[in-house]
């Protein structure tokens, strides 16, 4: 039976990002999209974020919410490596899934993932904002209309700015396993997860990787997992693909991938919707595209049958990527000798020095920071 509008919804996870999800319901509540029917989450909720929904049901049970609203959709909004469960529970429950990214914290609970969406015949799709950007097709339409000649590979750089309060704000984040469980929360897998899909979508429509994954994984911050690393692969067409990223910027600025082509290159500020045409012997042009939202496109998809912009299957090549983040040694630490450090209001502020000229040549030169000289970077981790 087809849902009428507007849609119930749950949300599991309404601290910290889930807010931004409490922003994108009150949007569309006010269209008649959707209806918020309940939140779930360990910690109580302050009626304030709930002001203006009207009567929301609340329950650390995720199966209790359900059972008494009966919601269409759950938004998990949860740590990495509680996605799994909570995507079970709503699918017994017979409720569609907007699940963040990353869908899971391995590659085998990803398959488990796609086989309970495919066995119950419900909708589910992956929080990867960027693919409901239309930036998307026009960078692919530009690379096959040969607007820069002939790929010669995508580079993509990442220079954010996050203080220890990001790492203390729960017990899972920067985390690589908790209490026995694989968690996987590091820079390439999460904050710039949005990086690695990216680009495999506009590299080709399938997405997949090919070939060996190299890893370059560090750490600034106390923390296991990476919060300044890089990675190498190629898609599934063989075009070479980098990503360096750090959370221990000079300078936060907007994330961009860097199409380099045989006659100039494509800019992509895939947060900004943002694309820049740089050819040869011409002014760039700079052109922004429209987005839509994938809270939208999943009321669409259960309404009308509109096609799911991100469903797990779409994200299958980048969590090829984050298996092998997973399956590799530690991040080593980056020497005190090569960071800045200060404390803040916000908390304690590392810089790795050069690091956001190093992000940047890397995805000049899709090269890894160890082939840059990076004087804290050797022995590249190789994954099959």
């Amino acid at each position: 039976m087809t849902p009428t509008l507007p849609i119930p919804v749950v949300l599991a996870g309404v601290h910290g990002h889930g807010r931004s999800h409490l922003r994108t319901l009150q949007r569309l509540s006010e269209q008649g999209i959707v209806r918020l029917v309940g939140v779930c989450d360990p910690r109580p909720v302050p009626p304030s974020l709930l002001d203006g929904f009207g009567s929301v049901t609340y329950s650390p049970d995720l199966s209790d919410v359900l059972r008494t609203t009966g919601a269409a959709i759950t938004i998990l909004v949860t740590p990495i490596h509680t996605h799994l469960p909570l995507a079970r529970t709503a699918l017994e429950h017979g409720s569609h899934l907007l699940v963040e990214k990353p869908p899971t914290a391995t590659l085998a609970e990803f398959e488990e993932l796609c086989t309970a969406v495919a066995l119950s015949g419900l909708a589910c799709q992956v929080g990867f904002q960027s693919l409901g950007s239309s930036a998307v097709a026009a960078v692919r339409s530009l690379i096959a209309d040969g607007a820069i000649g002939a790929v010669r590979g995508i580079g993509g750089a990442g220079t954010w700015i996050r203080t220890s309060a990001y790492y203390e704000r729960a017990a899972w984040a920067g985390r690589r396993r908790l209490d026995g469980r694989d968690v996987v929360d590091g820079a390439l897998t999460n904050p710039f997860a949005h990086a690695i899909i990216t680009a495999l979508a506009v590299a080709d429509a399938e997405g997949a990787v090919s070939g060996p994954i190299e890893l370059e994984l560090f750490h600034a911050h106390a923390i296991e997992s990476d919060d300044t690393s890089c990675v190498r692969f190629r898609s599934s067409t063989g075009v070479p693909i980098s990503i360096a990223v750090t959370l221990c910027a000079a300078e936060h600025r907007p994330p961009q991938l860097v199409v380099h082509g045989e006659t100039g290159r494509i800019i992509f500020e895939y947060t900004l919707d943002r694309v820049t045409l740089d050819r040869d012997g011409a002014d760039p042009v700079t052109t922004v595209y429209p987005r839509t939202g994938l809270m939208e496109n999943l009321v669409a998809h259960i309404t009308r049958e509109v096609p799911l912009l991100v469903p797990p299957e779409a994200t299958r090549g980048f969590m090829t990527v984050l298996e092998a983040v997973r399956c590799a040694p530690d991040p080593r630490p980056i020497p005190e000798s090569a960071q800045q450090v200060s404390v803040t209001a916000e908390g304690t502020r590392r810089i790795v020095s050069g690091i956001d000229e190093l992000v940047h040549r890397s995805a000049s030169h899709i090269a890894l920071f160890s082939e840059l000289d990076a004087p804290w970077a050797s022995m590249t981790e190789v994954a099959p």
